[in-house]
């Protein structure tokens, strides 16, 4: 399932023992890197006035025939719960969606870089998928697991077949909370221990369970949650304790903070974070020995963080060292996101013992699995240990439909080729605007961290940020936006894109930008 590539790019400059101070480093990295970015910065000038047009699409939505507006903001204030949230400050009403575009109730076209939260992986109403579970439906869609339907076999079986070493269980249930859950369930019973590490910044969830293991407190209600669980620190190359080469063809100014070890392979910085990681067992898990490791490959919610090359393989050999088991998450990062290797794990040259998934598994169907071995999986059946939902007819031909396209499609080698172009262009960007400090990702998994100044890096301000994000919406880009301060815009589109939509959503982010830099100018 891996991608050979010819070599990434590794920018930066290498500042070896200086013994800068953060700023000053990237202060003095950026000045080395001028000559070079000034050539992007007069090769686009830029024109506030232009209005970036869409690539040609010749499907046509339906007419809208719901419930006015109104009428809908009515109902979801007084009957649908107070947490849930809208982006902008006129929520988008949408009605239908084709591909990598989605339609208002006015019957406006948009092109969407998110995805339904990096959930619709082949686009908005795939025609192979429509036509297989259209069929299903008219066959069966659930009897439980008490009795035996080919499509749970077939599916679960097809999955197996894409993952590597001794992951050859699958238990298929409905949600990525759902699947963490199970997984550390199952870490607890095989290794009788209790205690569990994951990374700061992190999301795995949010039900009761997996709000504990998520590492942001923004995420968590002020209730009993996490016990047995640590978070230990980040290893962000941008905003960490240190910073470091990560496996992009982009990297953070930053990255000079560190050295490259073992012909490129691992960033010294890795075995810092790893140092503390060693630090957290040593002091906070009994005897030093955990359940379990749970990370993302590339974190999600927490903005497109990638660590510091080495780092996962390092933490998963001290875990095993330890007895504990390592877990994958790739509720956002499987599926060939990433454009490499069809699950973000292979990037780092790591086999987990336990992984997960979601999202994208089922092309917004409520769909999530676990993949284990069968050594692991047996301690489920020492008590009663059902799921109702998990695997029906439905789900499974929907899941088995999802993944045969993905083959089919090669959406592995195109988010490579069409992410790598969109990285290089947010690049570009980056050298042109004051206002993006960071870029980062591979595949279709990209981040754009915006910052009041790329000399003191400090997040932008909520209010500069939605101005942004408005701006983009009014001109037909659906962006997403994340992290623990809300200042990254989060690119993970359908993996149908085109370099014609890569084209418009760099226009259309240099639109914005160029009037946000004006109107911080005062002009």
């Amino acid at each position: 399932m891996q991608l050979q590539l010819g070599g990434l790019l590794k920018r930066g400059l290498h500042v070896g023992g200086l013994e800068l101070g953060v700023l000053q480093a990237g202060r003095q990295l950026r000045k080395g890197v001028t000559a070079v970015r000034s050539c992007h910065a007069a090769a686009t000038p830029a024109t506030a006035t232009a209005v970036p047009s869409l690539p040609p699409c010749d499907f046509e939505p339906p007419p809208y025939q719901g419930p006015p507006i109104s009428e809908i903001l009515r109902v979801r204030k007084q009957h649908l719960s107070p947490a849930l949230f809208t982006f902008y400050s006129k929520p988008l009403l949408l009605h239908a969606g084709h591909k990598q575009y989605l339609f208002d109730h006015e019957g406006r076209r948009y092109l969407d870089l998110f995805a339904g939260i990096v959930t619709t992986s082949l686009g908005h109403c795939h025609p192979k998928v429509i036509e297989a579970t259209s069929t299903q439906m008219k066959t069966l869609w659930h009897t439980s697991n008490i009795y035996l339907n080919p499509t749970i076999h077939e599916y679960s079986q097809a999955l197996v077949d894409t993952l590597p070493g001794d992951l050859k269980n699958i238990y298929l249930v409905n949600s990525g909370s759902e699947a963490n859950d199970l997984a550390l369930l199952m870490a607890r019973l095989h290794t009788g221990r209790f205690d569990v590490v994951t990374l700061r910044n992190s999301y795995h969830g949010a039900s009761p369970y997996t709000m504990g293991l998520t590492g942001s407190g923004k995420s968590k209600f002020p209730y009993p949650n996490g016990f047995g669980i640590h978070h230990v620190t980040n290893p962000d190359p941008y905003r960490g304790l240190w910073g470091g080469y990560r496996d992009s063809a982009v990297q953070s100014v930053r990255a000079g903070e560190s050295e490259l070890l073992e012909n490129g392979s691992v960033c010294s910085s890795s075995v810092k974070y790893v140092g503390q990681l060693q630090d957290l067992l040593d002091y906070c898990v009994p005897q030093g020995k955990p359940a379990a490791f749970f990370a993302e490959s590339i974190q999600g919610v927490g903005a497109t963080v990638q660590y510091p090359l080495g780092y996962i393989k390092q933490a998963f050999e001290l875990i095993r060292d330890r007895g504990g088991l390592c877990v994958s998450d790739e509720v956002q990062t499987g599926f060939g996101r990433t454009g490499t290797h069809f699950w973000g794990f292979e990037g780092h040259g790591v086999v987990p013992d336990i992984v997960t998934m979601a999202k994208g598994i089922g092309n917004g169907y409520p769909l999530a699995a676990v993949a284990t071995t069968s050594e692991i999986a047996s301690t489920m059946s020492k008590a009663f240990h059902f799921n109702t939902y998990g695997g029906n007819a439905l789900g499974s031909a929907v899941g088995l439909a999802v993944l045969k396209t993905m083959l089919e499609e090669n959406v592995q080698r195109l988010s490579h080729e069409i992410g790598s172009k969109f990285l290089e262009g947010l690049d570009k960007l980056r050298d042109e605007f004051d206002s993006v400090g960071d870029v980062r990702g591979k595949g279709l998994m990209l981040g754009m961290e915006m910052v009041e100044t790329q000399a003191t890096h400090n997040p932008m301000q909520a209010d500069r940020m939605m101005r942004i994000f408005e701006h983009c919406r009014n001109l037909g880009l659906l962006l997403g936006k994340g992290g623990f301060h809300g200042n990254v815009f989060r690119i993970k589109p359908p993996m149908c894109l085109t370099e014609g939509d890569v084209t418009f959503a760099l226009d259309v982010l240099k639109a914005a930008l160029t009037v946000d830099r004006e109107r911080q100018s005062g002009h």
